[in-house]
């Protein structure tokens, strides 16, 4: 039984807590890494923390209920993207109310989710079978916590029937996302006057016939993927986000440095297309570099790997999040999320959330009052039937 020596918060009121601590993925969530264990202490929950290598930021799972197999996991994270150039007609850390609406940075994506479940914790004295809560760091940024929170959950808490991602899908419920493969690619190329190229090797043309080799690899993806894939675009896409590169126009450059972003198809591995990348880089490009200049070099720095994400419609976590919902359809989304890395560890995975993914990463992001309160419901509504 839940011993109560804590105030309980109404879910409005917890959003506005986890809100009103900034947790942009490149500083802490240690204040509210924190402010959840206190909270949840409060009710006599015990909670474990999952630190990073340098210690400044952490995961957190706690179970509330019996320790026994059948649980379900309520998986969240706990970064938000920056507000930096964004023009915000409100605070970003404090949430305002307005049309039915509740903004501010991280409403929508995705602190909302287990903030409902955080403020019902009151209303879990009955479970017959736990709710475990797994909050992670860096998922904005690759997905990066979560692996060390999955290894330490797995070999401790009895087997779950389901884990549920709580990402911003509507409440629809939601069988399959992409992958998230970020790379880094470095060129060294050797300087000479752009008007005798014959001597040197500009490090941001070669980049340029690379980031080139991705657009056309795309274009056969487009070509090639079954128009049925459920996703939209329906194809896997291949996406050079920032380049950096070059001293001036009349400069053959030194160096330039590029960042890559491929999102696959659930059943095509985005190491395949890397693996096919890097062999045309080292084996087409780099000879004809090193025959001007031995020391020119292509090198690749892997950032972010996270599997896609397909769950059958029979699978419990899909089966249990279509009696919550009372839904019969399933939906696939393009965006990536943590639902891969758990399904990879061996867990039944459903994705199911309160707000839209089209108000994620914007300036004056909302999640709407509507959608709090059926979130508020399919918690409850989990409650009863874990009690």
């Amino acid at each position: 039984m839940l011993s109560f020596m804590t105030k309980e918060m109404t879910p409005r009121e917890m959003i506005e807590a986890l809100i009103s601590i900034p947790t942009v993925s490149r500083d802490s969530n240690l204040e509210l890494i924190g402010f959840v264990r206190n909270y949840l202490a409060g009710f006599g929950v015990d909670s474990h923390v999952v630190r990073n290598a340098s210690g400044d930021k952490a995961n957190l799972y706690a179970t509330v209920g019996p320790a026994v197999a059948g649980g379900v996991v309520l998986s969240g994270h706990t970064d938000v993207v920056p507000i930096d150039d964004q023009d915000w007609t409100t605070d970003p850390f404090c949430v305002v109310e307005r049309d039915g609406r509740l903004y501010g940075r991280g409403t929508c994506d995705m602190k909302s989710f287990y903030a409902i479940a955080l403020a019902l914790v009151g209303e879990m004295g009955q479970l017959q079978r736990p709710i475990h809560f797994a909050l992670s760091y860096d998922e904005e940024v690759g997905c990066l916590g979560a692996p060390d929170l999955i290894r330490e959950m797995s070999c401790v808490l009895p087997q779950p029937e389901a884990v549920i991602v709580g990402e911003p899908t509507d409440m629809q419920v939601v069988t399959a996302h992409k992958s998230i493969f970020y790379f880094h690619t470095r060129v060294t190329g050797h300087e000479a006057h752009s008007s005798q190229q014959h001597r040197g090797v500009s490090a941001v043309m070669i980049a340029g016939r690379l980031i080139n080799w991705l657009a056309e690899r795309q274009q056969r993806c487009a070509v090639d993927s079954p128009a049925d894939s459920g996703f939209e675009p329906a194809y896997t896409t291949l996406h050079c986000g920032c380049v950096q590169g070059g001293t001036a126009p009349n400069i053959m450059a030194h160096h330039c440095e590029f960042m890559t972003d491929i999102r696959s198809l659930p059943g095509e591995p985005a190491l395949d297309y890397f693996n096919e990348f890097r062999t045309y880089a080292l084996e087409e490009l780099l000879p004809q570099m090193r025959a001007v200049c031995p020391d020119a070099n292509i090198e690749f720095d892997v950032r972010a790997q996270v599997p896609a994400f397909a769950a059958s419609e029979d699978d419990a976590g899909v089966t249990l999040a279509k009696r919550l919902t009372g839904q019969n359809e399933v939906n696939a989304v393009v965006y990536g999320a943590e639902a891969g890395q758990f399904q990879e560890a061996g867990y039944s995975v459903v994705m199911c959330g309160p707000g839209s993914i089209d108000q994620a990463h914007q300036p004056d992001e909302f999640i709407t009052l509507e959608q709090v309160e059926k979130g508020t419901r399919f918690v409850r509504d989990l409650i009863r039937y874990l009690s």
